[in-house]
């Protein structure tokens, strides 16, 4: 079965051109036409990946990818952002709210499809080692609370990572972390660094959604 996409653009001519160009790649699609649609789309159809404009009426790309990872249904959802606003602020205010790659527009439709490509295929094959790693470390006879203790004697998280990554999870950057845990944001990025090394992810995104697939969070 295709793996599904929404796209979430209030330029109509947009949303038909990439749509028909991820339906010949093979994948099927979605769109909407304002963030609220979106929003509706995504408890309705739960799609594979979100493709979101920032900039769309009753609620913009910020606020719907916000609500998204609030929603632990939705906290592993690979999100694009494709947007005219490219200056390093949204950029980075797009990557805080939770958006994994920021393309700007106009963009080249072949790298939009790498880029999904990869995100979808990095997340699948991620899940798959990770399935395994839990089958080969854990008798089955052992409870849900087993497995998760034997991961994390897997990954030998430290008690002051576990505790940074909780805070990631919550969304909190590293100078509110380090504010938690009386930490310079320095350190608190070491501590990142290490968590993205010992998952095998790549950016904090991925790590949140690691930790959620695998419980390592409540």
């Amino acid at each position: 079965m295709p793996l599904l996409i929404l796209i979430a653009d209030d330029d109509a001519g947009i949303r038909l051109a990439v749509k028909d160009y991820l339906e010949l790649a093979g994948y099927s699609v979605i769109t909407a036409g304002n963030g609220l649609e979106a929003l509706n789309l995504l408890e309705s159809y739960h799609p594979h990946l979100l493709i979101s404009d920032i900039k769309m009426p009753k609620k913009d790309g910020y606020e719907l990818v916000f609500q998204v990872r609030q929603r632990p249904e939705f906290r592993l959802l690979p999100v694009i952002f494709l947007t005219e606003r490219s200056n390093t602020q949204e950029r980075i205010k797009g990557y805080q709210v939770g958006c994994d790659i920021y393309l700007p527009k106009p963009f080249e439709m072949e790298e939009l499809k790498a880029v999904i490509r990869n995100l979808l295929e990095r997340l699948q094959m991620m899940q798959a080692e990770w399935r395994y790693q839990e089958k080969e470390f854990t008798p089955h006879s052992e409870s849900s609370n087993s497995t998760v203790a034997t991961l994390l004697k897997v990954l030998d998280l430290t008690q002051r990572e576990q505790q940074v990554l909780i805070f990631i999870t919550e969304g909190l950057s590293n100078v509110d972390i380090g504010h938690q845990l009386h930490l310079s944001p320095r350190t608190v990025e070491k501590y990142v660094s290490s968590l993205l090394r010992k998952t095998a992810t790549s950016n904090r995104a991925e790590l949140v959604r690691f930790s959620l697939e695998h419980h390592l969070v409540e």
